[in-house]
C-alpha cells in the first residue's frame, strides 16, 4: 500500500552555477578522489549522484578519501578503514588516535575571528583564532586542576554563546566527555540528563536573553548543582551582568574569568578513534531521556564531509545558524570550525517582536556567507511580511534549512525576498548521528519540496511494505551501510539493548530510522514525516508533513498538527488542529477553504474529519511537533504515562489535549 503524495515536480527550482559549481570544493574533492583513490565512475567533478554512487559502493574507499583530503592529523595511523560492517557495531579505523579539539582550532587564523557572539539587541563582539586557543587551553587547564581526567564528563547549563564552545573544546582536549543544555531547562529537566552521567563539573551562566527579556537563572543554576552530587566544582559564568550570591553554596565554585584568563599552552590528548566526545540526549518526552554517544572520529569526519563538503564552508566563510545548545545543529555550528570558517553564536529570539528582522540585519553586517534556520522560521518571516532583502545579503550563498520538511511555498518567499541566486538547502538527518542523511551540494540541483540528494556515504534507501526497496513511491527511510557517526552506544545501556531495538528491531543490520520517505526517479528525498505518527485511514496510509504543508501555506493559518487515532469501537478519527493567525477566526468558510486546499494541494483521503483552533500546538524543546504524543492523549492514555512535561516547550497544552481525549473516550464509551 502507497502513500499518495503530491508528484515530484518535474523541473529543479534551481539549479547552481556551472561555475561556481565548478569551483565548489566538493568539486575539487571529486577531482581528487578520482586522481588519489581511483574513483570509479566520476568523469565530471560536478556530476554528484555519480559521486555518491561512489562513495556508497566504494564505503571504504570514500572515508578514506575524506581522511587524506582533509588531511587528518592522528598521533598513530589507522590499521584498516572499516574493520566490522555489521550494524550495530561497525568498527572505524581501529589503531587511530587523535582528538577533536585539535582539528577545531588548527586551521583557524591568529588574527582573523574564530567566533562572532551575537544578540538579539543588535550587540556582538569576536574572538580571534588566537584568542580561542588561549581560552580554551585555559580553561582546559583550570578544569584538569579541578580534577577532571579522561572519560570524565562536563556538563554546561549555557546559552549559545562563546562560553559554551570553549568549555566543550576544553573538555574534549582532555579526552573528557562533554554534554550540554540550554537553560530554558528547568533544572530537573537539565537533571534528569546530566545526573545520569555523574559529572565532575558543571559549567552554569546567571542567565539568558529571550524577546526583550533577561532571564535570570542563578538560582536555577545552583539547585542544578545541588541535585548533581557528583560534582567537584561548578563554574559560574557571568553572562548576562547579574551577580552571584556569596551565600549560594558550600562546594567549591571558579569564576569563569578566573578559569578562561589563565595563561596556559595548550595540550590536546590523543585519543582512540572510538573514544567518546559527548553524549547528547533524546527529547525524552516519554520517558528519561536517552544519552547517545558520539565518538571523537566519527565525529570529525562526517562534520568535516558536511560542511567541508556539502556546504563549502572554508576560510574565509562566516556561518550563522539559529540553534539552543541542546538540539544538535548546536554541534554541526562548533563544528564549523573544522573548516577553518568563522562560526556565529546567537544568544535571544529568533524573531524577537522588537525587531522581528534581527537575524537577517546581523547576517548582512557581519557578511554571512551560510545562513541556518527552520521551516517554522521561514514561513514565519513570509506571514510577517518581513523583507529580508532590504539588507545586504550578497555575501550570502546558501540558506540551510532544518528540523521538519520544508514545505515547497517556502521556496519561491526565499527567492524573492532574501536573494534570487542563494541556493535553499533543506536537510534532514537528527541527533541519532549528529549529522544530515540527504540535503544539498554545490553541484546539486533544488526542486522546491524536495531534498536535493541522500548526503555523501549514506546508503539510502526507501523500504516498501515487505522490506525491499522501493523508487517513486513512499517508504520507511533506513540507511543499509554504516556511517562513522552512529551511534557508540546509549549510556547506562551496558547490553546494548536499548540501542539495538532503536534502530535495528525491525530490520536487522538495517537502520530504521522512522521517517517516511520518497526516492525520486530524479535522485531526490521528500520527507512526509514520522512514520510512527502515521495516519492510516481506510487502509490508506497518509504521511502528516503532506497535510501540515498544505494548510500552513494559507495565511490565516500559523501552524497546523494532524494526527490519526484509532479509537476503541473501530473507528478512526482524524482531526486537524490549527493555531491561527492574529485577528482570525476559524469559521466555516476558512473550514471550507483548509479543506478546498487538503483536497487539491495532497488528495481528497487527506481531509480531516474535524478542524480545530488551538491556541498554539507542544512541542520538543528543539521544536519537533508532538505527534505520537498528541495522538494518545486523544486515544485516552493517561498524560503522565505520554509525556515528560519537562520535555515540552509548553507543558499547559497537553492538559487540553488529554481533557479533549478524555472527553472523547467517555462519549465513545457510553455510546458503545
Amino acid at each position: 500500500m502507497t502513500i499518495p503524495h503530491p508528484a515530484p515536480y518535474p523541473e529543479p527550482f534551481f539549479t547552481p552555477d556551472p561555475k561556481s559549481a565548478a569551483h565548489s570544493r566538493i568539486a575539487d574533492f571529486a577531482r581528487w578522489a578520482a586522481r588519489h583513490r581511483g574513483a570509479e565512475g566520476i568523469q565530471d567533478p560536478t556530476d554528484y549522484r555519480a559521486l555518491y554512487q561512489w562513495s556508497v559502493t566504494d564505503l571504504e574507499g570514500f572515508w578514506a578519501a575524506v581522511w587524506e583530503y582533509f588531511d587528518i592529523d592522528a598521533t598513530s595511523p589507522y590499521e584498516e578503514v572499516l574493520a566490522e560492517e555489521t550494524m550495530p557495531g561497525a568498527r572505524w579505523f581501529p589503531g587511530a588516535t587523535l582528538n577533536y579539539a585539535h582539528h577545531a582550532l588548527r586551521n583557524l587564523r591568529p588574527d582573523a575571528p574564530a567566533i562572532t557572539a551575537l544578540d538579539e539587541t543588535g550587540a556582538g563582539y569576536e574572538i580571534t583564532g588566537r584568542e580561542l586557543r588561549a581560552r580554551v587551553a585555559s580553561v582546559a587547564a583550570s578544569l584538569r586542576d579541578l580534577g577532571v581526567g579522561q572519560g570524565d564528563r562536563v556538563v554546561g547549563y549555557l546559552p549559545n554563546t562563546p562560553h559554551a564552545i570553549i568549555a566543550f573544546l576544553a573538555t574534549a582536549s582532555l579526552g573528557a566527555v562533554w554534554s550540554v543544555c540550554g537553560q530554558d531547562y528547568a533544572p530537573k529537566a537539565a537533571a534528569d540528563r546530566f545526573a545520569q552521567l555523574e559529572p565532575t563539573v558543571l559549567i552554569t551562566a546567571d542567565g539568558y536573553l529571550f524577546n526583550g527579556t533577561t532571564h535570570d537563572r542563578r538560582a536555577a543554576s545552583l539547585e542544578l548543582a545541588a541535585a548533581l552530587p557528583t560534582l567537584k566544582a561548578t563554574v559560574l559564568v557571568d553572562h548576562v551582568g547579574l551577580v552571584w550570591p556569596e551565600d549560594r553554596h558550600t562546594w567549591l565554585t571558579v569564576p569563569w574569568e578566573d578559569a578562561a584568563t589563565r595563561v596556559e599552552y595548550l595540550t590536546t590528548a590523543p585519543v582512540p578513534f572510538d573514544h567518546p566526545l559527548w553524549v547528547v540526549f533524546s527529547s525524552g518526552t516519554t520517558g528519561l531521556p536517552k544519552g547517545i554517544v558520539h565518538g571523537h572520529g566519527g565525529v570529525l569526519l562526517e562534520h568535516l564531509k558536511t560542511l567541508g563538503l556539502h556546504t563549502d564552508l572554508g576560510v574565509g566563510d562566516r556561518l550563522l545558524w539559529y540553534t539552543t545548545t541542546h538540539w544538535m545543529m548546536w554541534n554541526l555550528v562548533v563544528a564549523t570550525l573544522l573548516t577553518g570558517a568563522t562560526t556565529c553564536t546567537y544568544d535571544g529570539s529568533p524573531a524577537p517582536q522588537t525587531r522581528p528582522d534581527v537575524l537577517w540585519e546581523l547576517a548582512a553586517r557581519h557578511k554571512v556567507t551560510v545562513f541556518g534556520t527552520s521551516p517554522q522560521y521561514l514561513l514565519a518571516m513570509a506571514k510577517l511580511g518581513i523583507e529580508p532583502s532590504v539588507h545586504d545579503l550578497s555575501a550570502v550563498r546558501v540558506v540551510g534549512c532544518t528540523g521538519s520538511a520544508l514545505p515547497a511555498s517556502a521556496y519561491p518567499w526565499v527567492r524573492d525576498h532574501v536573494g534570487a541566486g542563494i541556493q535553499l538547502a533543506s536537510t534532514s538527518g537528527g541527533t541519532d548521528v549528529v549529522s544530515g542523511f540527504a540535503g544539498s551540494a554545490s553541484t546539486t540541483p533544488v526542486w522546491a519540496g524536495e531534498l536535493s540528494a541522500p548526503n555523501l556515504g549514506v546508503a539510502l534507501v526507501s523500504y516498501g511494505p515487505d522490506g525491499t526497496p522501493v523508487l517513486d513511491q513512499v517508504g520507511e527511510l533506513v540507511v543499509t551501510r554504516p556511517m562513522p557517526s552512529m551511534p557508540l552506544y546509549f549510556w547506562n545501556d551496558p547490553d546494548g539493548s536499548r540501542y539495538r531495538d532503536a534502530y535495528f528491531g525491525a530490520y536487522p543490520g538495517v537502520w530504521r530510522h522512522g521517517d517516511w520517505i520518497t526516492l525520486t526517479s530524479h535522485g531526490s528525498v521528500i520527507v512526509h514525516g514520522r512514520s510512527d505518527a502515521t495516519l492510516n485511514r481506510n487502509g490508506v496510509r497518509l504521511g502528516s508533513a503532506d497535510i501540515h504543508d498544505v494548510v500552513e501555506r494559507l495565511p490565516e493559518i500559523t501552524e497546523a498538527l494532524v494526527v490519526g487515532a484509532e479509537e476503541p469501537d473501530g473507528g478512526y478519527w482524524m482531526p486537524l488542529f490549527v493555531v491561527l493567525a492574529d485577528g482570525v477566526g476559524l469559521d466555516d468558510s476558512l473550514r471550507d477553504r483548509i479543506r478546498d486546499a487538503i483536497r487539491a494541494g495532497a488528495s481528497p483521503r487527506h481531509v480531516p474529519d474535524e478542524i480545530l483552533a488551538v491556541r498554539a500546538l507542544p512541542h520538543t524543546k528543539t521544536g519537533k511537533k508532538l505527534e505520537v504524543p498528541v495522538k494518545r492523549l486523544l486515544q485516552g492514555a493517561p498524560a503522565e504515562q505520554v509525556l515528560n512535561p519537562a520535555a515540552v516547550d509548553n507543558p499547559d497544552l497537553i492538559a487540553y489535549f488529554a481533557r479533549l481525549g478524555a472527553e472523547r473516550n467517555k462519549r465513545s464509551a457510553h455510546d458503545t
